[in-house]
């Protein structure tokens, strides 16, 4: 059972779509992702949409959204009528029955073009959101970590999806430095009290490591009692170690003063 204020971020990538749900309001969701993907948070009351590229001067952001009515499994044919029945008109899909598009005072941006698949988050933080990052609700941890990264300047995504050797993983932040990779896991209660995934984390952990990522792990106890003498410094170390933050449109990465001041310096190269 979700509350009223649970709202999903859909992809929106074709013009088509987007007339559909401005004109027709309603909009599809395969039933098999959204039985895979959304289980835990379905259905919403809101949907937003995250343009993609074919959007143009529009692309890589947030700006549409609208109320979900009524949502109904349908099959592909009932949606689209007039195209041939053949097997593809057999998929299964929900329809989600929108209210009239509503558009944000300002759009919420994705400052680095990324893997985006669906953002279940909640209304109050969709009404917050600067950008795409500060959308996400997975955790109190992950959330108290990108309050700090945020007021650090230091620029992370959250749930960057990375493929290695076959196999897909959801990091819970990524952060991309001059001669390197950081992945940061904000481990809770629950995952030291499962002993199944300890050997899955390690798995990943190598999978990761061998594609150049440097996995760095905090737990409840990190986070709430450690941040600032343990969490903070131990990941500036790292990003400055693999020489500074990597960030569009600047010509020379930028370090992190460890110190209480929260000072940031431009590294020189020459």
């Amino acid at each position: 059972m979700t509350s009223d204020s649970e709202l999903l971020v859909a992809i929106m990538n074709s013009r088509l779509d987007m007339e559909i749900a401005r004109d027709r309001h309603w909009y599809r969701i395969p039933t098999l992702n959204a039985d895979k993907l959304l289980k835990k948070r379905w259905p919403p009351t809101w949907l937003a949409f995250y343009q993609t590229k074919v959007f143009g001067k529009q692309a890589h952001t947030v700006r549409y959204y609208a109320q979900v009515e009524q949502i109904r499994a349908v099959f592909r044919w009932e949606l689209f009528p007039n195209l041939p029945k053949d097997k593809k008109s057999q998929q299964r899909y929900y329809k989600l029955e929108l209210s009239p598009l509503e558009r944000l005072p300002a759009p919420i941006i994705s400052r680095r073009y990324r893997r985006i698949v669906f953002i279940s988050t909640t209304l109050e933080k969709f009404r917050k959101a600067e950008e795409i990052n500060d959308l996400y609700d997975e955790s109190p941890l992950e959330d108290r970590l990108w309050a700090e990264f945020k007021r650090l300047d230091i620029n992370a995504e959250r749930q960057e999806f990375v493929t290695v050797k076959n196999s897909t993983y959801a990091l819970d932040f990524a952060i991309y430095c001059t001669y390197g990779k950081i992945n940061i896991e904000t481990d809770g209660d629950t995952w030291h009290a499962d002993k199944e995934r300890i050997h899955l984390d390690n798995e990943r952990d190598n999978d990761l490591q061998t594609n150049g990522w440097h996995t760095l792990r905090f737990n409840t106890y990190h986070i709430q009692e450690k941040m600032s003498e343990y969490c903070l410094p131990t990941i500036i170390e790292n990003i400055n170690r693999l020489g500074g933050l990597k960030e569009e449109g600047r010509v020379f990465p930028r370090l992190i003063k460890s110190n209480s001041s929260d000072e940031f310096v431009q590294l020189t190269l020459f």
